[in-house]
Order: structure tokens, then C-alpha cells, then sequence
């Protein structure tokens, strides 16, 4: 029998999480990590050295020498749009860091270009594969609280100033497009999304607490109408020291609540920590099933305390966007979802800058 075809696949962008990348695809037996691009050749030359492929300062010689047909996007989002462009106009399938991008113009023209060139897209989100994420998704999916009516997300996070010093790009509109919203909060904002659909309607403001040298947002509040009829509310911070947690709780019409602690304690920063606290579900009263949250919490806690657990979620969205390239299937986690993160933070920059309610869908110029 003819050995299977592996995928050849490369990475945009060297930075931090490209590691993270690199590794899953490694993980992979369906594909092959073959090159790396970075615009600057000395950062792709040590990158690729780490993992024995080849360097390139250009996308369109690491497709046309190294024979690449899928890549990561890891760039900076603000700068996701041309690298994720000139790939999928080069014919490659893609997976672009969270969030897809910082406006919502530039989030449309890369689903556009993917569905003109009939290639694959995925937006990563890996905290949707943590076990007590799912299970929250399965539970509402299944009706186990009838309609989920009320969401909501508190983060309290805390970054220092040695962390906004860390990227020259970090901590401004110009760099980053944005603060806690942007990069800190878009995982949970991507599962409240998940869980309790499309909103109709949401007012938000934001400021800046104790951060006094950055631009952007390291608080945001939010209230939340959704079109299924219920209500939502997002509290995210990055100036809460020590960080203390990110949740997310869904409430039922039903009376039964369910939620998950994505993240405790130190938040999680790629290729600098690793994860303080396991996550778990930290509310479950669904009649008949209160009595698993310990069996669950010992279970998800086992899992992430095994080595490389920091790496197994990016190797299984990873396998999952190169099992949807190689069946046909659309990926868990689309290039639309991508955007309506994307959109959800726009609104509450829109809101807070306007003084007023924002309806759903914005237009791609907000």
C-alpha cells in the first residue's frame, strides 16, 4: 500500500507563539513542518535552526522551494492581514493566531480571499479543546439547562510594565489595536460567543486603571443582549496584581448553572509561563451531575500537570485544521468565529467612543 501523503506546512512569523506552532505540527503525523518565514531573515534563520527546516525572508520562494500548502499565521495581529492574504492568494490553507484580526475590514477581506481561493481557514482558539470548556458547550447543546439566558465573563488578570517592554508593538493603538480586549480577553469572549450565540445588542466602555504608560484598554465592561433573548455581562482586566482568574458561566432557564475557570492565577503568556492552574468547572448544578465536579476536576488536573501540556491544545486545533484540509470538512473553529470576536471587542470600543448602545451586525469600516 502507497504511504499517505503528508502535508507540507510552514510558519508566518517567529515570534513567541510560533514555538507552539512548530511543535504541533511536529506532533503530527499528517504533515510535515518544512520552512519558516520572518520578515526580518536573522529571526527565520534561529527559528528554523531549532527545528531543522528551512529559512526564508519571502513567502512566495517558501512555497515555491520548500513546497509549502498549509501555513500558520503568527505574526502580530495587528499585521495578520497581508502575510494571511498573500498566502491564501498563493493558495495556501491557513491558521491565524487569535484574534484574526484587530479591524473588522481586515477580518472580511481574509474570509473573502480564503472563499475565492477555496482554501481552508481556521482562527485559533485552543482553550475551546480544554476538556471543561467542552463539557460546558456539550452540556448546552444537549439542553441540559434549556436556553442558556445569561453569560457571563470576569477575567482579572494583571500584567507589569515589563510585559507591555517585552514586544516593542505591545501596549498601543498603532501596535496592538487595542488592550486587554485584543489580546488578553478574545479567548474568553470567543466561549461566550460559543455558548450563547449571536448578540443583538451590547453597550461597553473601557479605561485605563493603573497602567498609566499604555494607550490602550487594561479594563472593559460590557452588557449584552443577545438574539436569542438573553442577557450577558464581560468584567476584563489586566489590573488586578496578583491576577487571580478568567471564567465563564453560562445560566439556564431551566435554574441550572454551569461554567469553567479557563485560567487561575498567572495569566498564560506564550513561550514566557506556563499554566498556573489547571482549568475546571467551578460551578456545575445540573440535577444529577453536581456530585462529578471533583471526578472532573482530578481528572482535567491530571492532564494538564503531564510534560508539554502547555503545547497539547495549539497540536489539537492544529490536527484539526490539517484533518479539514485533508478530508474537505470545515474546522471546529472557523475564520467567521474569528471575526465575530473580532466584532464583539469592536463594539465595545464603538460604544465607549460613541456614549451609546451598539446594534449587531457593525459594518466592516467600524
Amino acid at each position: 500500500m502507497a504511504k499517505a501523503k503528508k502535508l507540507k506546512v510552514g510558519i508566518i512569523g517567529c515570534g513567541k507563539v510560533a514555538h507552539f506552532h512548530a511543535r504541533g505540527y511536529l506532533a503530527n503525523e499528517n504533515c510535515e513542518l518544512t520552512a519558516a518565514y520572518n520578515v526580518r531573515i536573522g529571526r527565520a534563520n534561529e527559528f528554523a535552526a531549532v527545528y531543522g527546516i528551512k529559512p526564508f525572508d519571502s513567502i512566495e520562494r517558501m512555497v515555491r522551494e520548500a513546497g509549502v500548502e498549509a501555513v500558520s499565521v503568527c505574526t502580530p495581529h495587528p499585521a495578520h492581514r497581508e502575510p494571511a492574504l498573500e498566502a491564501i492568494n498563493l493558495g495556501l490553507h491557513v491558521a491565524v493566531e487569535k484574534p484574526l484580526a484587530v479591524s473588522l475590514a481586515d477580518c472580511d477581506a481574509i474570509i473573502s480571499a480564503a472563499k475565492r481561493m477555496g482554501v481552508k481557514g481556521t482562527t485559533v482558539s485552543q482553550r475551546r479543546f480544554y476538556p471543561p470548556v467542552k463539557r460546558v458547550y456539550d452540556a448546552i447543546k444537549e439542553g441540559k439547562i434549556g436556553c442558556p439566558v445569561l453569560g457571563i465573563v470576569t477575567m482579572l488578570g494583571w500584567r507589569d510594565e515589563d510585559y507591555y517592554k517585552s514586544d516593542p508593538w505591545r501596549g498601543t493603538w498603532e501596535g496592538e489595536g487595542g488592550g486587554v480586549l485584543v489580546n488578553q480577553a478574545a479567548h474568553q469572549l470567543d466561549l461566550l460567543l460559543w455558548y450563547m450565540g449571536e448578540i443583538d445588542e451590547l453597550y461597553g466602555i473601557w479605561d485605563t486603571l493603573n497602567h498609566p504608560f499604555l494607550e490602550v484598554d487594561d479594563t472593559a465592561v460590557a452588557v449584552i443582549r443577545f438574539k436569542n433573548g438573553g442577557i450577558g455581562n464581560i468584567v476584563v482586566s489586566n489590573s488586578q496584581n496578583p491576577a487571580l482568574y478568567g471564567k465563564v458561566h453560562v445560566h439556564g432557564e431551566n435554574g441550572a448553572s454551569i461554567g469553567v475557570q479557563t485560567d487561575g492565577g498567572a495569566m498564560f503568556i506564550a513561550g514566557v509561563t506556563g499554566i498556573t492552574e489547571p482549568p475546571y468547572n467551578d460551578i456545575w448544578t445540573i440535577p444529577g451531575e453536581e456530585s462529578l465536579l471533583e471526578e472532573w476536576k482530578l481528572s482535567d488536573e491530571r492532564l494538564f500537570t503531564e510534560p508539554d501540556s502547555i503545547y497539547r491544545f495549539h497540536e489539537i486545533q492544529l490536527r484539526d485544521f490539517i484533518n479539514a484540509v485533508m478530508t474537505g470538512s470545515e474546522p471546529s473553529v472557523t475564520l467567521e468565529d474569528g471575526r465575530r470576536t473580532a466584532e464583539l471587542f469592536n463594539a465595545i470600543y464603538r460604544s465607549n467612543r460613541e456614549k451609546k448602545v451598539i446594534r449587531f451586525p457593525l459594518k466592516a469600516d467600524c
